[in-house]
This record gives structure tokens, sequence and C-alpha cells, in this order.
């Protein structure tokens, strides 16, 4: 699938919790979490589950940097 968003990260699903209408997807990528919030339907249509290598597929139009 080609998609136009140039930052993709690899990882794998370490928790999803799934609600009626959304779904809560946590992604493990190096050292890093990554939190996504989907549709359920989505979720389902993908049959998302705990272990899943996925692709965080990120399209920002901001990205904050901080320093500590």
């Amino acid at each position: 699938m080609a998609v136009s968003a140039r930052n993709q990260l690899k990882g794998k699903v370490t928790d999803i919790v799934l609600g009626t209408v959304m779904a809560h997807v946590t992604i493990k990528v190096g050292d890093n979490v990554i939190e996504s919030v989907i549709t359920r339907r989505s979720a389902d249509e993908m049959k998302l589950k705990k272990g899943d290598k996925v692709t965080a597929v990120i399209k920002a139009t901001e990205v904050l940097v901080a320093k500590p």
C-alpha cells in the first residue's frame, strides 16, 4: 500500500482496548511507545491483536520539539 506520509515507524502492538465505537492501540517502537485511537470498525477489519507487527503512519501538520 502506497501512502504519502513519510513518518512510518515499525513496531508491535502491546495493548488494545476495544470500546463500543473506538479502539485504543498501544504500539512499542524500539524503546518508545506510541498510542493511537482508531475506530473499532477499523480495528476489527484489520483483526488487530496484541503481538501484531504494525506500522504507525504519522501525518501531522505540527511536530513539537522539546529540549530538557
